[in-house]
């Protein structure tokens, strides 16, 4: 009998990409997929998929009772950190009740490992690069929501007995990933700004700091981190290895475009400084870094050009207006 697997968020970057790799080099695993297709989109979910567009918060339990997953990989998440503090509502029920959710069916349904995808996010302003010791002090609702999912995490091993791995990606990037949303994906902003002849947005100086990561160096570590006996109640930086301001990573890809021009916005809240250290990642799940950042940036752009025109995703009412920036300021209807 197949064993299984269950991904949460499987139309987006992570969930899709991970799915294809484990169709790829797993094929004694059935992948089963969730996502509500709000962030996500379903020509990118892998055809051998059995694939359920639901919300988690309505009907996880009823999946998790038909097919008893062995690993749970929840990656459904919307990872728009700006715009966190203007959705509070929103950012806490998709990610931090969902996530309430997907804890309980694990310890229900005898879940051997959950994994799940915190955020750089949880360690908020500090000196970098943060380890997975460094204090941790979110200055956003969505940095708060995914530590709070970390401790309930904790919480369900040690009531409960809930085996998991929390791995912190940063800045993942790459084929597969929704470059029409406006509010996160930098490079894919930046690539969609491209081809719809526009600049190149920047918030501030872009003297920021970031590690970016491309998603094919992080597949077989996702995997590891659910079946490796040393990942077992591991907390994890995953990513790049090479941190690089904004404007850096702009002209990188303006190289790789062959064309683009910056333009500069007003700043935003947000850390100037954010990178982790990868040394863990290394040495418990065999992270490397085969792609840079121009290379990954090459395949990206390759794959980007040959995407349909899709309409760009637009919040048309935030739950909150006062003090929203420019750049996202909406129409009143």
């Amino acid at each position: 009998m197949n064993k299984t697997v269950l991904i949460t968020g499987v139309a987006g970057l992570l969930g899709s990409r991970l799915a294809d790799w484990i169709i790829e080099n797993k094929p004694e695993y059935k992948v089963i997929g969730i996502d509500d297709l709000s962030g996500g989109f379903k020509e990118n979910i892998n055809k051998k998929v059995k694939f359920y567009k639901d919300d988690i918060n309505h009907t996880c339990e009823s999946i998790f009772k038909k097919h008893k997953p062995d690993y749970v990989f929840h990656f459904a998440a919307y990872a728009a950190e700006g715009l966190s503090p203007f959705i509070r509502k929103f950012n806490y029920k998709n990610n931090l009740v969902a996530t309430a959710e997907i804890i309980n069916n694990c310890i229900k349904y005898d879940v051997k490992r959950l994994v799940f995808t915190s955020s750089l996010a949880v360690y908020g302003k500090g000196e970098p690069p943060f380890s997975e010791e460094s204090p941790l002090q979110p200055i956003d609702p969505y940095g708060i929501a995914k530590l709070g999912c970390e401790l309930d995490i904790h919480i369900a091993n040690e009531q409960h007995g809930l085996d998991y791995c929390i791995i912190r990606p940063h800045n993942v990037y790459g084929i597969k990933q929704n470059i029409w949303d406006k509010y996160r994906n930098v490079l894919g902003i930046w690539m969609y700004q491209h081809l719809n002849d526009q600049d190149l947005t920047i918030f501030g100086d872009g003297e920021q700091k970031r590690a970016f990561s491309y998603i094919d160096n992080c597949l077989e570590p996702f995997w590891h981190a659910a079946t490796y006996e040393g990942a077992s109640c591991q907390v994890i930086n995953l990513g790049g290895i090479k941190e690089c301001t904004i404007n850096e990573a702009a002209d990188i890809l303006i190289d790789v475009m062959g064309g683009g021009k910056k333009v500069y916005l007003e700043g935003r809240h947000e850390v100037k400084y954010a990178y982790p250290t990868y040394e863990k990642s290394q040495w418990i799940l065999d992270y490397k870094e085969d792609i840079d950042l121009k290379e990954g940036l090459t395949n990206m752009w390759e794959w980007a050009q040959k995407q349909p025109k899709r309409k760009r995703y637009v919040w048309d009412q935030y739950e909150l207006d006062k003090g929203i920036y420019s750049f996202w300021k909406t129409e009143k209807k």
